[in-house]
């Protein structure tokens, strides 16, 4: 039996260094408020509003910056902002719809970024090799409170030496299994 520990991923937004200073001011760096389960991740407290047609979201941004700004959002989250953002994972923004950021300093517009993202698993070679899985295989992971338990199909494993083992959700996923906090997920090969 497989074991992972399950955890909800809130909305959130990542950005570029240029996209910070446009953000909140030349020079400006994210500070860390609390270090997350992927080693070297973390939130932080800048946070910024997520501008679709229909309304608007605040959000914290996550740190380290990246090479690509993108925003996460749960699909019905994206509703209200009025965008149609397409489940991928993460980094994977090609042809997925923009939208306006706004901070303390100024504001963007991002041409592509807001995506739900895909549920996955994020695994060490070891642990993938431990499980009998492999980096991209699709798995299925049941979790769920009482009277909530759910099989979530169409799980991606996501291997790399930077992770450490943990299982991400949205906030939509995670309603509608009945989980807050961490949790415990048993893979399904």
């Amino acid at each position: 039996m497989s074991k992972v520990i399950v955890e909800t991923s809130a909305r959130h937004v990542h950005v570029t260094q240029e996209a910070l200073e446009a953000l909140f001011g030349k020079g400006a760096e994210l500070t860390v408020k609390k270090e997350l389960s992927q080693p070297g991740q973390f939130a932080s407290n800048e946070k910024v509003t997520i501008v679709g047609p229909k309304g608007q979201l605040a959000a914290s941004i996550l740190g380290p910056v990246r090479p690509e700004t993108q925003v996460e959002v749960s699909l019905t989250e994206a509703r209200k902002l009025g965008i149609a953002a397409p489940v991928r994972e993460s980094g994977d923004i090609a042809g997925t719809p923009g939208c306006k950021l706004i901070g303390p300093a100024g504001e963007i517009e991002i041409e592509n970024g807001v995506i739900a993202a895909k549920r996955h698993i994020h695994l060490t070679p070891e642990a993938a090799a431990e499980f009998g899985v492999q980096d991209k295989q699709i798995v299925s992971v049941a979790v769920g409170g009482e009277g909530r338990k759910l099989v979530f199909g169409d799980v991606v494993i996501r291997v790399s030496p930077k992770y450490a083992p943990a299982m991400h959700i949205d906030t939509d996923e995670s309603n509608a299994a009945g989980i807050s906090g961490t949790v415990e997920g048993e893979i399904i090969v």
